[in-house]
């Protein structure tokens, strides 16, 4: 039964911590939402921001107002709503507030969106620890697992376990710019909500140990969780839903965290396969194929390293799982790069030197870890693809090698 949120003492204040293209996109997306739903949230989105200095274009509309000299980001976005260095061109409802200081931004938050850049985390992390409210909630924007030799773990539980909260995860078929613009299309959150956070019909929280959870394992999570006060709405899939939902942004709520996570990971590695194949002149059959085998070895990674949580129905039906893989493999840059680098005859690394302005392709990354981990366990024999990727990327296999995974 849907709990009234209008009795509720206090309201959800929501941080996204990230201002690159995506994390912008998402600040102007909830803050359309925040200002729909005052029962349920505070109005004004906090986004913290990297502070810079920047000057603006001449045929920026804002150029006449701000001037030739530098200016801060952060004062630019706030005075012109408009991030015109990550995210140019795009009006940002006047209820982003744009802030320097990640404490500041974090602070007095219930829900906390992270975005930005993988390779950041425990830095940012470090930043915020003991700044945030025990009970507050999160959600990951960041698509990507974290894996050593010994274990594979998920960035939001790395998130929660980090900082001592519970965290979701949000994955799909997403290009910043064109959710920017507003052009249509789904994603999917996977938020297992916390016992201690549900509320039964006259509002009240459940009986029973709200601070444990179980985690991607099935197991009781170590981290013991603060449950969300009486005195506010509930943080559910509705509350969620309503949060992240526009009309160009279709949301499809599932409480499979793994499945939206490894969906989101591990495609990547199959977007640098598609890309060496359509770089070495084979056609669209060709990259169905690499597509079809990858999410086969997706499954089967689930299925063998997460075997108590995984639902497999996610990656078939949901915008995380083949609507992902499919935008990554023919649209994304993953793809893009790895079919730059075939068609120039050099090595992928240097396409992401030479190519990327200091970013990283995160297919590079996760690939090296994921066939080290299999190496460890003995496994890569299940995983052919994974393992030829990495192969061509270490230039011990050819990309004309590539059919041959394909035969029994």
């Amino acid at each position: 039964m849907t709990i009234s949120p209008s009795s509720s003492g206090r309201k959800h204040k929501v941080t996204v911590i990230g201002s690159g293209n995506w994390g912008t996109t998402v600040a102007k997306l909830v803050a359309e939402s925040t200002r729909e739903h005052p029962d349920i949230f505070e109005e004004d989105v906090q986004m913290w921001v990297y502070e810079e200095n920047v000057t603006i274009a001449k045929d920026s509309p804002h150029h006449s107002a701000v001037g030739d000299q530098p200016q801060k980001l952060t004062s630019i976005i706030n005075t012109c709503h408009e991030n015109v260095k990550y995210l140019p061109g795009i009006k940002l409802p006047s209820n982003v507030v744009a802030n320097p200081s990640i404490q500041d931004a974090v602070k007095g938050s219930s829900v906390l969106i992270f975005n930005f850049p993988h390779e950041f985390i425990a830095n940012i992390l470090k930043q915020i620890k003991g700044h945030i409210l025990p009970y507050a909630r999160g959600i990951s924007c960041i698509k990507g697992v974290t894996v050593t030799d010994d274990n594979v773990e998920l960035i939001c539980e790395y998130i929660g376990e980090t900082l001592g909260i519970y965290c979701g995860a949000l994955s799909g078929a997403n290009i910043a710019s064109e959710i920017a613009n507003e052009e249509w299309c789904e994603t999917t959150i996977a938020y297992n909500t916390p016992a201690g956070d549900l509320r039964t019909s006259n509002g009240a929280a459940p009986n029973g140990n709200g601070g444990d959870h179980k985690d991607s394992h099935g197991q009781i999570s170590k981290t013991k969780l603060t449950p969300l006060p009486q005195d506010y709405p509930p943080l559910d899939h509705e509350e969620f839903y309503k949060l992240f939902s526009r009309p160009y942004f279709t949301v499809s709520m599932v409480s499979d965290v793994v499945g939206v996570s490894l969906g989101g990971a591990l495609k990547n590695i199959v977007a640098i396969a598609c890309g060496f194949v359509e770089g070495h002149g084979w056609n669209m059959t060709a990259k169905t194929a690499v597509m079809r085998r990858g999410m086969l070895e997706i499954i089967a990674f689930a299925r063998e390293f997460f075997p108590e949580t995984i639902e497999e129905k996610t990656l078939w039906e949901e915008s995380a799982g083949w609507g992902d893989m499919i935008v990554s493999c023919t649209a994304a840059r993953n793809w893009r790069y790895s079919k730059m680098a075939v068609e120039r005859g050099v090595t992928v690394q240097e396409i992401e030197r030479t190519e990327l302005n200091g970013q990283k392709l995160q297919g590079i990354s996760t690939s090296r870890e994921v066939s080290s981990f299999l190496r460890a366990r003995g496994a890569e024999q299940n995983y052919p693809l994974f393992m030829a990727v990495d192969g061509i990327l270490d230039g011990k296999v050819k990309v004309e090698d590539i059919p041959k995974l394909f035969r029994k």
